[in-house]
């Protein structure tokens, strides 16, 4: 496989392709059909559960990265390689809960939403690779964490 590219000193072109990628998903769950009638309610009930939850998830893993937490691949000068609360679980937990987050607004607004969700959730995928290169540059542990949590982003798949 080949390897997936930087874009950008600090991977700068990977933050500004997922906030494209955020404002299409609300712009297409705006602009989209709604939803069934029939299934709105219940899609209403999961989109909060999602969004809160998925929230939830990122804020902690924010406040576990502290002064170290930066949308960029590259790690912070004033990081450290954190491996407790939610980075016990998956490595890239950030993104697991903007996923949550993203397929909760998804199902509030629209189906055509999905669509843009689907994609963020792998273009996070490719950037969580670009920034375990990164890692494993700055931190020497980094490797032995990747053998104590095998998930990336989701619990249970690799």
């Amino acid at each position: 496989m080949a390897e997936i590219p930087q874009l950008g000193a600090r991977g700068g072109g990977w933050v500004a392709l997922q906030f494209v990628l955020m404002a299409s998903i609300v712009a297409l769950g705006l602009t989209g059909p709604s939803w069934p009638a029939p299934a709105h309610w219940w899609l209403k009930a999961a989109a909060v559960l999602l969004v809160f939850g998925g929230a939830l998830v990122a804020v902690s893993a924010a406040r576990a990265l502290g002064s170290g937490f930066t949308p960029f691949p590259q790690p912070a000068d004033t990081g450290d390689l954190v491996q407790q609360g939610p980075y016990s679980v998956v490595r890239h937990p950030v993104y697991s809960g903007g996923i949550l987050v993203f397929a909760g607004i998804s199902l509030a607004l629209s189906p055509w939403s999905l669509a843009g969700t689907a994609a963020l959730a792998v273009l996070w995928g490719l950037k969580a690779r670009v920034e375990e290169r990164f890692l494993m540059a700055t931190y020497p542990g980094y490797a032995g964490y990747t053998a104590q949590v095998r998930f990336r982003l989701v619990p249970f798949v690799y």
